[in-house]
């Protein structure tokens, strides 16, 4: 009677390098969904519009202004505080000058503050909850301990008291604290995203087959784990953008003669009764750039979140 045949062990021990193919598979399927889905919603194309208008004004002010106003480059006292008038639609500041032109000016340090705080801490999340969730033990526990501590400061608060006590910044180091205080709830979300995805059946297939712990992190983990970070990201540069300039209207960020929407609406809370176009149109166009970037964040975290389908 002939022996039956060997069972082919090496199979069942160790899964095919293919095993996580299912799962990219998926995420690529949801992503084509999710934009699939946005590309469908009117709102988010003019949230889109919106944060282009204001992009496209931070980066290049000189065609707006030249397209919009009238403005010769001089201040003149004689035109302070004059509402808007043909060929100086926003009217002319506390020291004469073209309102619409400083406004437009105005939007670059409010922009800029808000992308490069929301990159930086975005990478610095990205690092420490990567690392935290992945190797677990006394540094997940130290992180948590910190950033338990960051969470009981509040953010404006934090940031006066800091900025108070070095006078002399700028933009740059404004940022720099900033980044500081607004890491805390991207750690958090990613710390939580890649503890759910390390115990997935193909990251543990990838480390049966052998692969190295960055090739498991980079490769395999953080992939899949950094959508809802992204999406939290989006919806902080809102707030971002808010912060700085809420500093700037405490007298506690960029100073004069910088220009910002914040201090533009510093310099009009005097003069609001008898010269509302001073705090209305830079309070407009912040208003709509926070919103336009937090109703794109709601709108992209709502695409990519299935149990809201």
């Amino acid at each position: 009677m002939p022996s039956p045949a060997p069972v082919p062990t090496k199979d069942l021990l160790l899964p095919s390098p293919a095993a996580g193919a299912p799962d990219t598979a998926a995420a690529a399927s949801l992503s084509r969904d999710a934009w699939r889905e946005l590309r469908a919603r009117p709102l988010v194309w003019a949230c889109l519009t919106v944060i282009a208008l204001i992009v496209a004004m931070a980066v290049l002010p000189a065609p707006f202004i030249a397209l919009l106003t009238n403005d010769n480059g001089r201040c003149e006292l004689v035109n302070s505080k004059v509402g808007p008038t043909p060929g100086h639609p926003f009217g002319f500041d506390l020291q004469g000058c073209d309102y619409l032109a400083q406004v437009v000016r105005g939007s670059r340090p409010s922009l800029v503050a808000g992308l490069a705080v929301t990159a930086g801490a975005l990478v610095l999340s990205i690092l420490l909850g990567l690392f935290a969730g992945f190797y677990g033990g006394w540094l997940d526990s130290l992180l948590s301990r910190v950033t338990d501590v960051f969470f009981g400061l509040p953010f404006i608060l934090g940031a006066t008291v800091i900025l108070v006590a070095f006078p002399d910044h700028g933009l740059g180091a404004m940022t720099l604290v900033l980044v500081a205080l607004g890491w805390t709830t991207m750690t958090r979300v990613m710390r939580s995203q890649v503890i759910a995805v390390k115990d997935s059946d193909y990251v543990r297939a990838s480390l049966m087959c052998g692969a190295r712990p960055a090739r498991l992190m980079f490769r395999h983990i953080l992939p899949n784990a950094i959508t809802p970070v992204v999406v939290v990201a989006m919806l902080n540069i809102g707030n971002v953008i808010s912060g700085e300039a809420t500093l700037d209207f405490l007298g506690v960020g960029l100073q004069y003669p910088q220009v910002s929407w914040g201090l533009q609406l510093n310099a009009a809370q005097s003069y609001f009764l008898d010269h509302p176009h001073l705090l209305a149109f830079p309070a407009l166009l912040l208003s709509a750039t926070v919103l336009s970037f937090i109703l794109l964040g709601d709108a992209v975290r709502d695409a990519y979140d299935p149990k809201l389908r």
